[in-house]
């Protein structure tokens, strides 16, 4: 680990200056509240419940200072742990917290696999962190055995096929490089990526673009010295060997192997070989975002059949949304690198449109005026539309 380490001393990532708090929080997947509520407690956690974290590998602390702000803005209890290798990116992190005022964080410097040691945990962020351990499977064991009862973990890894050419310019700068302190590599890298023919793999790759960025991210994504990546397979069965369990993707829709082919899809294929065969087909996932929950916990799913449940809309305001669908537009999605539309009819619009975060269905149903049996069936598809894009989620964060 200490080639792992001495990179992120040189160039703690992802780049941040901390004077940009005051312009922006940066927000994503995984670890915003509303998803971590939406996957891991079926959208009905008790808020007002204090609320313990772990941001295991925080980095400069994207992941963190969202959580952390999110819950403070909200006035909800929050003790949240951050733990990196790193005391650069340490003192990054640090220092945006200071910018907010943020009281919710204790700061501790370490690996993740010491994380059992640290207590139990409602919730465990892991971002870009385990696909970079000698062996990641110790990584998921150790957040596994710091996990509480009923809690869950947000994880990002790498996915290989939208990684195409990363990893051969790894293994050549690796053996060109290797001996080199980090901003020499970072150099002499830079000179011969000039070189590198338009042809290769990774340069017609339009959808890989860190070493653009930063000097941060041009390190991180070509010169790493511990980098793989998990097929949708391999995900799963580090998973389900180290006491884990999916409790679902950031955006499932890409997953949906529905989505991709007018064939009848056989019956003996299980929920994974299809998700397997969509990441095969799409061929454009770089990463995996999603959510997991120990495999011997009992299955809470935030099920739009549930009235008593309070729906939030990401990525554009309810209202908007609401008025494109009456209007009859075919709705974009927001998301880059994403070519689709949703498909939703002109009478889910005043659904949409009461959609305030702290109304449940039921309420929503009676500020519509629509009786509650024809909301089951008149939100069916608005629901399963919106939540496989991860635009729909359910959380009790506002009420």
């Amino acid at each position: 680990m200490s080639q792992v380490r001495e990179q992120y001393e040189a160039y703690p990532y992802p780049e941040r200056d901390p004077a940009d708090e005051a312009k922006r929080l940066v927000t994503g997947s995984p670890s915003h509240p509303l998803e971590i509520d939406h996957f891991v407690f079926g959208g009905q956690r008790d808020w007002a419940q204090p609320f313990r974290a772990l941001v295991a590998g925080g980095g400069t602390g994207d992941g963190l200072i969202q959580l952390a702000q999110i819950l403070a803005q909200a006035g909800r209890p929050a003790e949240i742990t951050y733990l990196d290798l790193s005391t650069a990116a340490r003192k990054v992190a640090e220092a945006r917290a200071q910018a907010r005022k943020l009281t919710n964080i204790r700061f501790l410097t370490g690996s993740l696999l010491d994380a059992p040691d640290l207590g139990a945990f409602d919730y465990i962020d892991c971002c870009g962190v385990l696909h970079h351990l000698p062996d990641p499977a110790e990584g998921f064991a150790a957040l596994r055995a710091a996990l509480a009862p009923g809690g869950g973990m947000g994880f990002m890894v790498y996915a290989p096929h939208g990684r195409a050419g990363v990893y051969p310019l790894q293994q050549a700068f690796a053996t060109l490089l290797g001996d080199m302190p980090p901003a020499a590599r970072l150099k002499a890298a830079r000179g011969i990526m000039r070189s590198v023919p338009d042809a290769h793999p990774f340069k017609r790759n339009a959808i890989v673009g860190d070493h653009k960025d930063s000097d941060a991210g041009f390190y991180d994504l070509l010169l790493h010295s511990q980098d793989r990546a998990f097929s949708v397979s391999e995900l799963l069965g580090v998973m389900e060997a180290t006491g884990w369990r999916l409790s679902g993707f950031a955006m499932p829709a890409l997953y949906e192997l529905e989505r991709l082919t007018d064939i009848r899809i056989p019956d003996h294929l299980d929920a994974a070989t299809r998700m397997a065969l969509a990441e095969k087909l799409r061929g454009t996932i770089k990463t995996h975002v999603g959510y997991a929950v120990a495999s011997d916990a009992p299955v809470v799913l935030a099920s739009g059949r549930k009235l008593g449940l309070i729906p939030h809309i990401r990525g554009i305001a309810p209202q908007k949304l609401a008025q494109g669908i009456a209007q009859g537009q075919r709705i974009k999605l927001p998301f880059a690198g994403v070519e689709s539309h949703l498909e939703l009819g002109k009478e889910i619009a005043p659904l949409i449109g009461a959609i305030n975060g702290r109304r449940s269905l039921a309420e929503i149903a009676r500020a519509a005026r629509i009786d509650p049996v024809g909301m089951g069936a008149l939100w069916a598809r608005a629901d399963r539309e919106l939540t496989s894009w991860g635009m729909l989620h359910y959380s009790t964060l506002l009420r």
